[in-house]
């Protein structure tokens, strides 16, 4: 942890006034009724899930949304997914969409796929988290196997370490992108074929387990497991375009 972090609930309820937070950054942080008032500046950004934003009291979630459903159309197949072919279909799109992206990267230097994106995961890390995304919530808690976790998925920022080593992930592993392909198209092939013979019955059936050790202990549905895995698919796909984007616009180096 940076030494600058500043722990979990010291900021709770807080008024901050008059203060320079000039490259501030909130992360992984719940923000429910944050209040920013009369506060200047430039390149404000805002990311998560924000059920209802306001920004000089104009409501722009509504806008928000359906500008991120336009730029990243398998977004909203993931979100409404309730049939058992929803989720096939939303399957279809998602593969089809990673194929074309994946391509893309590999026109790039292997040196540009490690590299962060205003601090962001770099396209190699994008792609062990999701592998940890579906080994945790379609391995684990949808097919119950005996040793579902790849030692180089890559869990969300704030696992306790303690966790990530006793599931055997390898966090400081510097694996090249086809590396991570390799147990990524195989994990994506036994979400096709789940997907394939899901029944109604099956969407709605209780998992014996759950996602991983520090999820919290409470019901896990194959239909909440399955969406997780598409919604995370989706969202990730459209960071890593964003993200490529601004890798392509830089010269090549001499």
């Amino acid at each position: 942890m940076p030494d600058d972090d500043i722990a979990t609930g010291q900021l709770r309820g807080a008024r901050i006034h008059l203060s320079d937070l000039a490259g501030l950054e909130i992360r992984d942080c719940d923000v429910s009724g944050l209040k920013i008032v009369d506060c200047y500046g430039d390149r404000v950004a805002l990311s998560g899930a924000f059920e209802r934003v306001l920004v000089n009291d104009v409501d722009v979630t509504a806008y928000v949304q359906a500008e991120l459903d336009r730029v990243e159309p398998a977004r909203a197949l993931a979100r409404d997914a309730d049939s058992p072919d929803d989720y096939r279909s939303t399957w279809d799109a998602l593969e089809s969409v990673w194929d074309a992206t994946i391509e893309r990267a590999r026109r790039l230097p292997e040196a540009a796929l490690h590299e962060r994106v205003d601090g962001e995961w770099s396209f190699v890390e994008t792609q062990r988290h999701l592998l940890f995304a579906s080994d945790a919530w379609l391995g684990n808690a949808v097919l119950e196997e005996h040793a579902p976790y790849h030692p180089l998925g890559c869990p969300a920022d704030g696992m306790p370490a303690a966790d990530t080593a006793r599931l055997g992930l390898t966090l400081d592993a510097e694996p090249t992108l086809e590396d991570v392909l390799a147990p990524r198209r195989a994990r994506m092939a036994t979400m096709r074929a789940t997907v394939g013979r899901l029944t109604d019955d099956e969407l709605d059936r209780v998992c014996g387990r759950k996602p991983a050790d520090p999820y919290p202990d409470q019901t896990y549905v194959v239909r909440r497991c399955l969406k997780v895995v598409l919604k995370e698919e989706a969202e990730h796909h459209r960071y890593a375009v964003r993200d490529l984007a601004v890798l392509e616009g830089r010269p090549a180096p001499a």
